[in-house]
């Protein structure tokens, strides 16, 4: 028995016809940046959303750069955050020259907690970053307060969460801007590496535009108008995009059934995901808490179960930052995560049979102690 945390070889061989035209006319069309693959990318992708606009751009990293440059953030700002992500929510922050403020999670669903958000505030907040982990939104309604009061742009990470709302619209349309990730193991994913910022006001939109090339315009290309970047997604993931993105829906859809088998068949002893009212999960990472974590993972590795940690070390315990002085015990639920959180397989192209034998497994090594 072997069941793999992901599948990509098996989804892409699902669609492989049509991945492989759209390869190939975007060879054939002899322009691979910035063409008519990207543009239409960029109007399908925004209105799936519900956005005014999106921005193809290089990365999900280079997403959340790009927006904080485009808000204005710099050295001397603050942005807060949460601990509890992938260290590339920070890196954007920090490559602006602002300083990253980490905060605590909700101990439920694992995104930032709006108590701690509103006690990390100062006068130097200039920007505020809920993730989406995992596939669950933030609970963007105090949060949007918070950030309404305190003047503070607000940046929603949605690298995990392609397809999930909040109060019934989309997340990365409630903030200033979204950022999205199509790194290839993301519910919507390229064959390399890509992302988007969408948004709803034009003139953040085009400022994001051009800082992802070199401050051109379509008019004076070779004059910059800012001092941009090079962060361009490109035709070839753009085509393929598009072809992924008719199927997201009904990918979405698989997971949450999915998790739905895990909820019911897995031992009462694993503390399993949580969906708020009103937010709608889409399973990007199927992730239960377990006491004895690793030992459980060592052992399902014997059965020919693929796990991960998504994430083992928090953001402020790790060695490049050190200078936020958070210690350990400065975030008591982001440190107590780390320690049991055991990501489970998950991916559109799993059967229910394979969950059920996960689940059986679990059920086993757990008993065995």
């Amino acid at each position: 028995m072997t069941v793999p945390l992901t599948d990509l070889r098996a989804q892409y061989l699902s669609i492989k016809a049509e991945v492989d035209a759209a390869v190939a006319r975007v060879l054939d069309s002899g322009w691979y940046i910035l063409g008519q693959e990207v543009a239409a990318f960029e109007r399908e992708f925004a209105a799936y959303c519900g956005a005014a606009e999106c921005v193809g751009v290089g990365s999900g990293t280079e997403a959340l750069h790009l927006a904080l440059l485009a808000c204005g953030i710099g050295p001397g700002d603050e942005v807060i955050t949460v601990s509890h992500t992938a260290v590339a929510t920070v890196a954007a922050i920090a490559l602006t020259g602002a300083r990253p403020v980490l905060v605590d999670v909700d101990a439920e669903t694992y995104t930032m907690d709006p108590a701690s958000l509103e006690a990390a505030v100062t006068p130097r907040t200039r920007a505020i970053i809920p993730v989406h982990l995992y596939g669950h939104p933030a609970d963007l309604g105090p949060i949007l307060e918070t950030a309404r009061r305190v003047g503070a742009w607000v940046i929603e990470d949605c690298a995990q969460a392609h397809g999930a709302s909040y109060q019934g619209r989309s997340v990365g349309t409630w903030g200033d801007l979204g950022c999205f990730s199509f790194y290839p193991t993301k519910n919507l994913g390229a064959l390399g590496d890509g992302g988007a910022v969408v948004g709803r006001d034009p003139t953040l939109i085009e400022r994001v535009r051009l800082l992802r090339e070199y401050g051109w315009t379509a008019q004076a290309r070779y004059v910059a108008q800012v001092r941009g970047l090079n962060s361009r997604l490109d035709e070839l993931q753009a085509a393929i995009l598009r072809v992924k993105l008719r199927y997201l829906d009904s990918w979405n859809e698989t997971r949450r059934t999915l998790a739905t088998r895990y909820q019911a068949w897995l031992p009462s002893s694993v503390a399993k995901p949580v969906e708020r009212p009103g937010c709608r999960h889409v399973y990007h990472l199927y992730v239960v808490r377990v006491p004895n974590r690793d030992r459980l993972r060592v052992r399902l590795h014997e059965m020919g179960i693929g796990t991960g940690i998504h994430y083992p070390i928090p953001v402020h315990l790790q060695p490049a930052y050190q200078d936020l002085a958070l210690p350990v015990g400065s975030l008591a639920h982001t440190e107590q995560l780390a320690s049991e959180i055991l990501s489970l397989p998950m991916s559109p192209m799993l059967a229910e049979e394979q969950i059920a034998e996960v689940a059986e497994a679990i059920r086993v090594a757990m008993e065995e102690g």
